[in-house]
């Protein structure tokens, strides 16, 4: 939301190379309020005027000597600071508002002028030209909090993934049904999955003999989509041996917060 006293604080360029015209909106502006007014009768400076001070509407006339309205329009345009062109024409000829308009003007004030019009028009525009300023410095700081938070996750993930080379087994993630996209270590073979259902459409073959509470406990956690550490589950051999695991894992999310998989480290606890 806009207060009132920024608006009447946003800076104003008139630009008309008649100088009673610009006399008449100076003291029409100053009567309203507006304390932030600036002007010039010479179109060729006004380029150089809004890099200067970044206005935040310029009050144009279309026909002026040497450089009329429509040129200073299409200069204005090279300003890639700003994507906004806050102005506002000044035209006594009709078909001369639609062309403005396509330029990139953001509206007109008709000659002869109607004082109430006026300053309507001026007030909407520039309370537009302010909560476009608001949103654009609000997108500048989003996304720069979105670059220190990726910086942030990918040195994280740097130091996971250097942890798991040094304190587990075997490193795996998952995709969002759960088959394994990425593998480090002897995961699949210790687990009893074919090492090439990895990079084929084969499907997984599984042994036998695992406890299946625990695999129930941890396909519940799974399926809830929480984060499980030092989760503990075993399995029995057919020829009397067993195997008992370890596993932390953690659920992971696209920027849109779409779950997309797992990922997790695990070591073999007994081999016997």
């Amino acid at each position: 939301m806009i207060h009132y006293s920024e608006i009447l604080n946003a800076s104003i360029l008139i630009v008309d190379d008649q100088a009673s015209n610009v006399s008449l909106f100076e003291q029409l502006l100053s009567d309203a309020g507006y304390s932030n007014i600036a002007s010039t009768m010479d179109p060729s400076s006004v380029c150089e005027l809004h890099r200067k001070n970044r206005y935040d509407l310029i009050l144009l006339d279309l026909q002026m000597p040497v450089m009329d309205g429509f040129q200073v329009m299409e200069g204005l345009k090279t300003n890639v600071e700003d994507a906004y062109l806050p102005v506002l024409v000044i035209t006594a000829q009709p078909g001369h508002k639609l062309r403005a308009l396509q330029v990139g003007a953001k509206d007109f004030i008709s000659k002869p002028f109607d004082l109430v019009e006026v300053k309507t028009r001026i007030h909407n525009l520039l309370e537009v030209r302010l909560l476009y300023k608001k949103l654009e410095s609000y997108s500048k700081i989003l996304e720069a909090k979105v670059e220190e938070r990726t910086a942030e996750l990918r040195e994280s993930e740097a130091r996971y993934r250097s942890l798991t080379e040094l304190a587990s087994d075997w490193y795996w993630e998952q995709d969002e049904q759960m088959n394994f996209t990425k593998v480090s270590g002897p995961v699949l073979e210790m687990l009893g999955i074919r090492v090439d259902a990895l990079a084929s459409d084969v499907e997984e073959s599984v042994e036998e003999g695992w406890n299946e509470e625990e695999r129930k406990k941890l396909q519940d956690t799974i399926n809830a989509r929480q984060p499980f550490l030092d989760f503990v589950f075993s399995r029995a051999h057919p020829d009397g041996s067993a195997q008992k695991f370890q596993v932390s894992g953690e659920p992971m999310f696209d920027r849109h917060c779409r779950f997309i998989g797992y990922r997790g480290i695990g070591v073999e606890l007994t081999s016997k």
